[in-house]
């Protein structure tokens, strides 16, 4: 059976925008699209409380998943809509949602305009912990946005999709990420920008033979050599997919930040364990999650 994408909506019109974004990337990979809403429960009823209570159901929840297929009924007909309503605390349901999905996509509420999100509580858990791929959607997000200008510079859905944006730790670069920007970038028959920020390192961080020994500007020059050769098999793989690079010294989230204006998707990794702190998604991921202009997929690898 086909792993579907997977929304979680609430109701919310970050939500109802992450399912339509959902669905239009379910379409795109042939995939099915399934609609989830997670309930919240309480594990120990109060003495007197029949057994049956120890599941709350939230009463509106049916209501949120019809609202949810009627929205996407009527932007996104192609879909193959199933839905679910999950039991559980919403961050851990959604978690193990996740692993039976292809991705999961979440809504984030734009602090102010186009400036960037505000991830909940529940995001940033699904984020931290998912097993598969997670994007997070604005509300406001339409079709439209996905897609580069028309001739007069108005926004359509019936242009060529705007390019995908890899951000890349060439020092930590996981399989997984590449393989889901290049795809990423294969089902829309859009391009795929590669990003890859460095910064001088301390000479006590060095080992012999290291890039960071080589003088000044050929450190840059180096850089593109690793990627180059990292990108090497994946542009074998995927010969379709017109790949542009760019190296940049500085702040990583910075320059994807700056990278995700015009961009319709900017792709990131995550390593998949778990640190001294529990799950957590490290500093670049928090600075772009926050402030990218495009949906952000942050991809899981070992």
């Amino acid at each position: 059976m086909q792993q579907p994408v997977v929304a979680g909506v609430d109701g919310s019109p970050e939500s109802l925008a992450a399912a339509e974004w959902a669905a239009r990337e379910a379409v795109r990979r042939g995939l099915p699209l399934c609609l989830v809403h997670a309930t919240n429960w309480n594990p120990t009823p109060e003495p007197s409380a029949p057994a049956a209570s120890t599941v709350r159901r939230l009463p509106e929840g049916r209501d949120i998943l019809r609202q949810a297929e009627d929205r996407i009924a009527r932007t996104c007909p192609g879909a193959r809509l199933v839905d679910e309503q999950l039991e559980g605390p919403a961050t851990a349901a959604l978690v193990r949602a996740a692993e039976e999905s292809a991705l999961m996509v979440l809504g984030s509420r734009g602090l102010s305009g186009f400036t960037g999100f505000l991830v909940g509580s529940v995001a940033q858990g699904v984020v931290a912990r998912a097993a598969r791929p997670v994007v997070l959607v604005r509300a406001g997000e339409e079709a439209a946005d996905e897609h580069v200008p028309d001739v007069d510079g108005q926004a359509s859905a019936d242009t060529p999709y705007r390019d995908v944006v890899l951000g890349i730790d060439l020092s930590d670069a996981g399989d997984e990420v590449i393989e889901f920007a290049f795809d990423a970038a294969r089902v829309r028959k859009a391009g795929l920008h590669v990003v890859h920020a460095w910064s001088a390192p301390s000479p006590l961080t060095l080992g012999p033979g290291e890039i960071g020994l080589v003088e000044g500007p050929a450190r840059g020059e180096e850089w593109r050599g690793f990627l180059s050769a990292v990108l090497e098999t994946w542009r074998e793989k995927f010969p379709d997919v017109e790949v542009t690079e760019t190296l940049v010294e500085g702040r990583a989230g910075t320059h994807l930040v700056h990278a995700s204006t015009g961009a319709g998707l900017l792709v990131l990794g995550r390593r998949a364990h778990e640190g001294p702190l529990g799950p957590r998604t490290g500093p670049v991921a928090h600075t772009v999650i926050r402030h990218a202009s495009c949906p952000v997929a942050i991809v899981p690898h070992d």
